[in-house]
């Protein structure tokens, strides 16, 4: 029988920690034991003492960290804990722990090793959320969608499960969110990945979002972890196609002008055109000799990655 670890970050979620930890099922087929990790990220209100009342083992931070970091240390505790599988929840109540089953089926029956729930592959599921927030969560699905040549619906949805593989494969930077920047990491590590329609609560109960309650802000941070994330995947795409696009412009401008001047004999009026055709053609090629680069340490980070999962799996073997 297998061990599920529920791993929920929570700040200042007195309210709700309580009720979420307590409709967790410990009755799941294929699971023997349920273990509740909460990641206390600063909270200055009871969440901590709720959350350990309630059963769960709690991991304090003396300040905010983040969600992105707080879920990092939560899959670190699950791992120690010998989880077989690993949900992460939030703690705001916005999403049902009855639908952990539901979550669960694709790994279950082996058809997947990460699963998240999706709030808008089904028109009957969703959820009520201003107009702005839709739109960028749609946003948001492209660009992870055009990075990763997958067909996603829903790439910023807190309620998901790992395998233990797929939870010790996981290398994550952002300290803010984690949610794009897993989907990133998974789908180039070859990871199977599966979405479940799920009614979700659009707008959480009390309080506002710790992560999206700045629109701008959250988008601004988000963009620059997915930014990184792609960069360090795909390194070529974003440094060596500009500087493909520039050499191309720079060749094609300075061919313009030896046509030009063969033809009168002098380089006017296009004679500012010979040095921004020189300048193309310069940084055209740096950025190539340098996506080049860029390459090489890639696959020195897969190599380097490779042995960070072979130091977790040893860490941590059950």
């Amino acid at each position: 029988m297998k061990t599920l670890a529920v791993v929920i970050p929570a700040l200042n979620e007195a309210k709700t920690i309580g009720s979420v930890i307590d409709r967790i099922p410990r009755d799941i087929a294929g699971v023997s034991d349920v273990q509740v990790v909460v990641v206390n990220d600063g909270s200055t209100d009871k969440t901590p003492l709720i959350a350990t009342q309630a059963g769960a083992t709690v991991i304090s931070h003396a300040h905010p960290m983040g969600v992105g970091y707080a879920f990092q240390q939560g899959l670190q505790k699950a791992l120690e804990l010998g989880a077989d599988y690993i949900v992460n929840i939030d703690a705001d109540g916005q999403f049902n722990p009855e639908d952990i089953p539901t979550l669960l089926s694709p790994i279950m029956n082996g058809t997947a090793q990460f699963v998240t729930a999706t709030r808008f592959a089904q028109v009957d599921f969703m959820p009520e959320m201003p107009s702005i927030k839709l739109w960028g969560n749609k946003q948001m699905v492209r660009i992870i969608n055009t990075i990763t040549s997958k067909n996603f619906t829903d790439v910023s949805c807190g309620f998901r499960a790992y395998t233990r593989e797929a939870a010790l494969r996981l290398t994550l930077f952002g300290r803010f969110t984690y949610t794009q920047e897993s989907f990133i990491d998974l789908a180039f590590k070859g990871i199977s990945m599966a979405e479940v329609p799920l009614k979700v609560r659009g707008e959480r109960e009390y309080g506002k979002s710790r992560v999206a309650s700045n629109l701008w802000r959250y988008g601004i941070k988000s963009a620059t972890i997915i930014f990184r994330a792609a960069r360090d995947y795909k390194p070529f795409y974003f440094i060596g196609l500009p500087g493909i696009i520039l050499l191309v412009l720079g060749v094609l401008a300075g061919l313009f002008i030896l046509w030009h001047f063969a033809a009168t004999g002098q380089t006017s009026p296009y004679r500012s055109l010979v040095t921004a055709s020189g300048v193309c053609m310069i940084i055209g090629f740096l950025l190539i000799f340098i996506s080049f680069l860029a390459d090489m340490t890639h696959r020195n980070r897969v190599l380097i990655e490779e042995a960070l999962y072979l130091a977790r799996k040893n860490a941590y073997k059950k």
